[in-house]
């Protein structure tokens, strides 16, 4: 199952208003760090086996798209880091993990 790469405030805003009816993945992720390089493998093999196919699933590149970026930790609560996942259902954080705890064992635990 794809992931939708978001790059604008619209974007974001559309999504999260719509997890009040599907819920939403937010994979938040730096290009530069070798560490959001793992996870964000570790994302994709989440995708590339058998997702919850109810749930939209979004990428943000953090550095590319930091306005984005800030509005999703504002709107969330969630503080900012890089790379970090975000459940978010009915406009609330379900759960989140970030850096080495992104993995494919821990997204299958939660979502599934």
């Amino acid at each position: 199952m794809p992931y939708r790469e978001i790059t604008t405030a619209q974007e974001w805003e559309d999504a999260y208003q719509r997890s009040d009816e599907r819920p939403v993945v937010v994979f938040k992720h730096s290009t530069t760090c070798p560490v959001s390089a793992n996870a964000y493998e570790e994302f994709n093999n989440y995708l590339n086996g058998s997702p919850r196919e109810d749930i939209d699933y979004l990428l943000v590149k953090v550095i590319e798209s930091r306005p984005v970026s800030n509005q999703i930790a504002e709107d969330t609560g969630v503080k900012h880091e890089s790379p970090q996942i975000i459940f978010i259902d009915k406009k609330a954080k379900v759960w989140t993990a970030s850096h080495w705890s992104v993995t494919k064992a821990h997204i299958s635990a939660v979502l599934d």
